[in-house]
């Protein structure tokens, strides 16, 4: 009989226990074939043989390992994505996902994802909220192609999905802002070098996410994050890394833990692998809803975590350290003109909530060449980020970045909004996002011109968080509603008051409020409306809800039009 105690856990699955038996498709999957494997078999096979040659477990299962998702299905609606069959929902085309390590770009590299997305994409590219870039219409026969273009300039998809170490989040300002505790690029560009596509990390229980920080403001959001080495200063002046481990959104969100340890700079590679060998080991995988690592350190607690990788993995006591000092700024978003520390400028911009043209970036990609150096940046909030410019040519490159519609003085509404990838190509998705944020945050535009405060609206197609709405000031998640007349259509789940920094919180769900999608607008609009109203000392939309009483909160997030459903 499995032992299942909670201190034993053989039946959790956990290789450190000594149950190594699969317990579920996806461990079968990756027990059989190391993911990374895949490769050759694209290249030397499908790609040759198209779609219908592909192996279903390599498909559905070991091509994450290389960045690559099936799309959905054009025209399956929302009320189908629980209970289809892989087949019915998957379409002959990919999203292909672009690791960009900490957000750090050329003006090469940008032409390369520009060229692979005009060329086999569609023109449609994703800046997204993990500092990737994501493409969407891509054929199994065209993608040896792009590995070939790409991998010239030193990009790579390699393990962008999967149960691997996803791309590793840095401050887009890493080496350039004067405010910032550490560069950090070299620790974490160590990092990635020595352990994405290392074999000893690429079975891992489940996705990983990794931030690696310098940034005095906390912008990579470290509290959601599996593994998060945040620099602080010591009392003696010198600089180290707290450790941070187990956060993640979804479906049961957790705020990351503090092991209250101090890392110096060069051992953040092997502290980095120290915890992803605990998790690798330690981590459940029985049931793949509690495979992340959050569920083993909520289990755990820090304390024991800590002993762990200290005693099994690190070989040696790590020594105290101080916490990161408060931070206000967890939402920088990085648009707009602002100073470097070497007199220069950089120059933030907003594409329609992550969507952006592959021509469009293109045209970034020789901006940066003519305003710059060729550097440039994505952020945590689906932004781009052109560095080094002069200052008297940055209104120039903001007018001429405004005449293709990437604005780098956006209104709140456009500056604020995020949304996944939505209906139109996830398959878990049950609404569609990208589009309509787009449409919301055009009308609230309109409807609100002097609003000019900060707020976070986040659009998500489903549960998963991909747009984390826990933590925006406005989270709208996807569900599936009906009418009066049977018919089906999609709506929004509302969360309010989200934040990270000084006072991270998750966003209170409101008890029964759903709204109508074509409702959005109206919503948002009373919301922002009653908040001018009744905000009294309140700073910010987020303080104002979070004064408010579960009562009170209700009875102000009311829906004001006929259609939403209490």
């Amino acid at each position: 009989m499995q032992e299942t105690t909670k201190r034993g856990r053989r039946g959790e699955g956990q290789w450190g226990h000594g149950y190594f038996e699969p317990l579920n498709p996806a461990e079968r999957a990756k027990r059989d074939d190391d993911g990374l494997n895949v490769r050759a078999r694209i290249e030397q096979k499908y790609a040759k043989q198209g779609f219908r040659s592909i192996d279903k477990t390599d498909l559905r299962a070991r091509f994450r390992w290389w960045g690559l998702y099936t799309q959905r299905k054009q025209g399956i609606p929302g009320g189908a994505t629980g209970g289809a069959e892989p087949q019915d929902l998957e379409d002959e085309f990919f999203m292909l996902r672009i690791r960009v390590p900490g957000g750090q770009l050329t003006s090469d590299q940008l032409r390369a994802i520009a060229w692979s997305a005009v060329r086999f994409g569609r023109d449609v590219a994703d800046v997204t909220d993990r500092q990737n870039v994501q493409l969407h219409w891509i054929r199994i026969e065209e993608v040896p192609r792009i590995w070939e273009r790409l991998e010239s300039v030193g990009l790579s998809t390699q393990e962008a999905c999967g149960d691997t170490p996803r791309n590793m989040l840095g401050c887009p300002l890493a080496g350039i802002d004067a405010d910032e505790v550490i560069d950090a690029t070299p620790y974490l560009l160590e990092t990635d070098r020595r352990f994405v596509g290392d074999p000893a990390f690429s079975n891992l229980p489940r996705k990983y996410k990794t931030t690696i920080t310098g940034c005095a403001h906390r912008c990579t959001q470290h509290e959601t994050n599996d593994v998060s080495f945040v620099a602080v200063h010591r009392e003696d002046g010198s600089v180290a890394f707290d450790l941070w481990v187990g956060g993640g959104l979804s479906t049961n969100p957790h705020l990351a833990k503090r092991l209250g340890v101090s890392v110096e700079p060069e051992l953040v590679p092997d502290t980095w692998a120290g915890v992803t060998g605990v998790f690798r080991d330690y981590g459940y995988r029985r049931v793949r809803n509690r495979a992340r690592l959050k569920f083993l350190v909520a289990d755990w607690g820090p304390e024991r975590f800590r002993e762990v990788l200290e005693t099994e993995y690190m070989g040696f006591r790590l020594p105290d350290g101080p916490p990161p000092s408060p931070s206000k700024h967890a939402s920088r978003d990085h648009v707009g003109i602002h100073a470097q520390k070497d007199g220069r400028c950089y120059v933030g911009f907003a594409p329609r909530a992550g969507r952006i043209a592959g021509h469009q970036l293109r045209v970034v990609a020789n901006l940066a060449d003519a305003y710059g150096a060729g550097r440039l940046r994505t952020t945590t909030l689906q932004k781009l980020v052109i560095l080094d410019v002069p200052p008297d040519r940055a209104d120039e490159l903001v007018g001429t970045l405004e005449g293709i519609d990437l604005r780098a003085k956006p209104s709140a509404f456009r500056r604020g909004t995020m949304a996944c990838t939505g209906i139109e190509f996830c398959k878990l998705a049950i609404a569609e996002t990208k589009h309509r944020a787009q449409w919301l945050y055009s009308e609230l535009e309109e409807r609100l011109p002097e609003f000019d405060e900060d707020i976070r609206i986040n659009l998500n197609g489903c549960p998963n968080s991909c747009a984390r709405f826990q933590v925006a000031d406005v989270g709208l998640m996807g569900v599936v509603m009906t009418r009066p007349d049977g018919t089906r259509s999609d709506g929004f789940l509302v969360h309010l008051g989200g934040g990270l920094g000084t006072d991270a919180r998750f966003a209170r769900k409101v008890k029964g409020v759903r709204v109508f999608a074509e409702d959005l607008a109206d919503y948002v609009e009373a919301l922002l409306r009653r908040y001018h109203l009744r905000r009294g000392s309140a700073r910010t939309f987020t303080e104002y809800v979070n004064s408010l009483s579960d009562e009170e909160l209700s009875a102000f997030a009311e829906p004001p039009v006929k259609e939403a459903v209490r």
